[in-house]
């Protein structure tokens, strides 16, 4: 299996509640509720409206996310991308345009410690 390559999609139209375990890849096109736990990468969708706990590998989200974000290696918040949460992830990459309302803590990757001049 390639790295990128997608596990699992919930396309637009779909909704879910619940939690959502898994390896790999996976993408949310439609509405999910609920908590997600991967050490994978979650995508989340332009038309996508998630509300929950997700702690992952990574994170890639280019729709609507209101919750705490935890993320072991990375988060990236495209230009579409609304989020609504705190976020705590040793990596953030924003695009212009994108919404980021709460709170971030980056921490190294082996210290777990906060970054200095972050509070």
């Amino acid at each position: 299996m390639a790295k990128d390559e997608i596990n699992a999609f919930l396309g637009a139209g779909t909704s879910y509640n619940g939690k959502l375990h898994f390896h790999g890849a996976v993408r949310i096109d439609g509405n999910f509720q609920g908590e997600v736990e991967s050490d994978g990468t979650l995508v989340i969708g332009q038309e996508a409206v998630v509300q929950g706990n997700i702690r992952v590998g990574q994170l890639v989200l280019s729709g609507n996310l209101q919750g705490e974000v935890e993320a072991k290696d990375k988060v990236v918040l495209h230009k579409t991308a609304d989020l609504h949460g705190n976020i705590r992830t040793p990596v953030l990459v924003v695009e212009e345009g994108a919404v980021l309302e709460g709170r971030l803590d980056m921490a190294g990757p082996e210290s777990g410690e906060q970054s200095p001049g972050l509070s």
